[in-house]
């Protein structure tokens, strides 16, 4: 026989219970003095500024999913080539395709690198575009992260973590600076991967749900029109807004019944969406872009049209006051088989559109404050996989920044003779996330949020500022 107070134990979460008479009467004439703006809490606002002068006040990331390979674009290996078929000299990672671990065969590069402008940065002949801007970048060699699958290492360079459920990169800035712009989220995800974490990498997990990213398109691909939709729109803006009232109303009565925390970043997000509908529309159109604009990111052209148009959305985003943007190519990189066509495929599609984001924000003056992050998961082997192929290489690879405070035509650290270990000054990726938040002017052991009981961070307890970097 159940008791009655299990039985009312087991019924103290009961769902509103709205009559058409109730939802009238919070609508008509309980919204005015609700100041729904006071419901947000002290949390959900975040911080209330950087904790020492920002080099960079924005970053657009641009993610390789898959993994593009070092020694093929900016980080080649003479030794590599000389030896290319040979035995590898010393024993290769654990955990690769046991096919690759047990001939470990070097393979050679089949491009060809040379030398840019005044600072001498190594580029290939896959980024002919980029190689244009090598006196503006800022080439880590010695990248190292956690997670030989893609899984594992896409969280680890999303969220911090190659396992749990943090928040993403893109969230803890938000929740630390928030956006220069009311009207537009301070967190924009273009095209994110659905696979490989999916949400984890946009998401907010245990900060307040305001701060998670704005998705526009999915898998790679944003299309001819990016829009953002929260409800359907009808001629009569005040009906609309009549409709959102409604919506305030009955979120704001389940958030004073059961003082549920995720309520109250859903009441934030609602509003925030609502505003964007009217205001984001401007922003996200490209059709406004001159010409010339539009053709310097490949737009309209069917190689470069999509990401062209990717990029050209992060510019537009960056400049209105997005404080993260992360624009994501398709899940193409991941080069196991045909290495060759598998990356001229791919660098031909993201060339021109990131020397035209490059070019676009420094003619516009927005470099110098914007940081721009290019890289993927990890990097590949120098040793081949099958025939003509190359497996996941975390254990030293390549990213490079622009802007933003970074010192430009500097390569940092290094791997071994053959793209494989980094074994100079190696670059964490706990460490390239202290690194971008202390440009944006944040302390990344002073960035926490307590939850479960304990203080959490980006960095976990890892993480020290890339300081020879620093411009």
């Amino acid at each position: 026989m159940t008791s009655s107070l299990t039985a009312s134990a087991c019924h103290r979460f009961d769902p509103p219970a709205w009559s058409r008479r109730g939802a009238l009467k919070a609508a008509a004439g309980g919204f005015g003095a609700m100041a729904m703006a006071g419901a947000a809490s002290q949390a959900a606002q975040g911080l209330s500024g950087p904790h020492h002068p920002a080099r960079a006040r924005r970053v657009i990331f641009l993610f390789m999913h898959g993994g593009p390979s070092q020694v093929d674009t900016f980080d080649p290996k003479p030794r590599l080539q000389a030896q290319d078929g040979q035995r590898l000299p010393f024993a290769p990672a654990k955990n690769l395709d046991p096919s690759a671990t047990s001939r470990a065969r070097l393979m050679g590069s089949p491009w060809s690198t040379r030398q840019y402008g005044e600072s001498g940065l190594w580029c290939s002949e896959l980024f002919p575009e980029v190689a244009r801007h090598m006196d503006d970048l800022c080439v880590i060699r010695s990248m190292q992260s956690k997670g030989q699958s893609h899984g594992q290492a896409v969280c680890m360079l999303h969220t911090g973590t190659d396992n749990f459920v943090r928040p993403s990169m893109g969230a803890w800035v938000s929740y630390g600076l928030g956006s220069e712009n009311a009207d537009l989220p301070a967190f924009v995800s273009i095209s994110p991967p659905p696979g490989h974490g999916g949400p984890r990498n946009y998401g907010s997990a245990f900060l307040p749900a305001a701060h998670q990213g704005t998705t526009v398109g999915r898998g790679g691909k944003l299309g001819e029109q990016a829009a953002f939709r929260f409800m359907e729109q009808s001629a009569d803006p005040a009906r609309d807004q009549k409709k959102l009232e409604l919506l305030r109303a009955m979120n704001q009565e389940n958030w004073e019944r059961t003082q549920h925390a995720p309520v109250e970043g859903m009441i934030e997000s609602m509003e925030l969406a609502f505003r964007m509908q009217r205001q984001a529309p401007a922003v996200m159109s490209l059709d406004d872009e001159p010409a010339h604009i539009r053709a310097l990111y490949g737009i309209g052209e069917k190689t470069t049209d999509n990401y062209g148009r990717q990029c050209l959305l992060a510019r537009k985003l960056a400049e209105a006051g997005v404080r993260y943007i992360q624009v994501s190519t398709g899940y193409t990189w991941d080069q196991h088989s045909n290495l060759k066509s598998g990356h001229e495929d791919n660098c031909a599609k993201v060339d021109r559109p990131i020397a035209g984001l490059l070019t676009d924000l420094k003619q516009r003056g927005l470099l110098e404050d914007t940081l721009v992050v290019w890289g993927g998961e990890f990097g590949r082997t120098p040793i081949a996989q099958g025939s003509n192929g190359r497996d996941h290489n975390p254990q030293g690879f390549t990213m490079w920044l622009a802007g933003g405070g970074v010192r430009p035509g500097l390569a940092f650290g290094e791997t071994d003779e053959f793209g494989y270990y980094a074994v100079r000054d190696k670059v964490h990726m706990h460490d390239l996330h202290a690194t971008i938040l202390h440009l944006l002017g944040i302390d990344h052991l002073r960035l926490t949020y307590r939850y479960a009981g304990r203080d959490f961070r980006l960095t976990d307890v890892y993480g020290e500022v890339v300081r020879g970097i620093l411009a």
